[in-house]
């Protein structure tokens, strides 16, 4: 189903409930951000926004209103068919009966709050399993510094985003990873973190 405006794909979406959204935020009538901040008033539904603008606050403000994924163009087919896969697979899973995340060898037990990777705990302080928690809980969802910064620590200030990224850097080395490994948590640079899903 294919939309040329916003107000014709409100319409649209509230009339065939689809599974996932591929969105433009350069729309016609008005701008898709608008689209996101209606839709996410009713519906959770996977929203992957592909745009021409490479702006980092024009990405942080389209995940910050709610969606989940932001491509920008020009882009490569294989890339956006891999990321729709992966917004669909974590709208269908997104409750686990087991109350249990895992990724590759990754286990994240929401009960006893515990982390281990193949098998083996890792010690993660209160602040560090916080964070990884809440980007399992959004898997396929990337989170911006602002969104996990609130969440964890409930405001921001000069120093929250180093504040963060020296956590992720500990939580990184205790899961095992190298600089530059994306094995289980992926940097969007200058926008935020979203955690690997396969």
């Amino acid at each position: 189903l294919t939309a040329e405006r916003c107000r014709q794909g409100l319409l649209i979406f509230s009339s065939y409930t689809p599974d996932l959204v591929v969105l433009d935020l350069g729309l016609p009538d008005m701008d898709g951000g608008e689209f996101i901040r209606q839709v996410r008033l009713f519906s959770t539904v996977p929203i992957i926004v592909l745009s021409a603008r490479t702006e980092e606050n024009d990405k942080v403000s389209a995940l910050d209103l709610g969606a989940n994924d932001y491509i920008t163009k020009p882009f490569g087919t294989a890339e956006l068919l891999a990321r729709v896969r992966a917004a669909l697979r974590a709208s269908r899973t997104r409750v686990a009966p087991s109350n249990l995340f895992t990724v590759d060898d990754l286990v994240i037990d929401y009960d006893r709050r515990q982390v281990s990777v193949g098998g083996s705990p890792v010690h993660l302080t209160q602040t560090e399993y916080n964070i990884l928690a809440l980007l399992s809980q959004h898997t396929g969802k990337v989170l911006t510094y602002a969104t996990i910064i609130r969440s964890v620590w409930g405001s921001m200030d000069d120093g929250s985003v180093k504040k963060l990224q020296v956590n992720m850097a500990n939580i990184r080395k205790k899961l095992g990873c190298r600089p530059g490994d994306s094995r289980y948590v992926i940097n969007e640079l200058g926008v935020g973190y979203r955690i690997a899903d396969e």
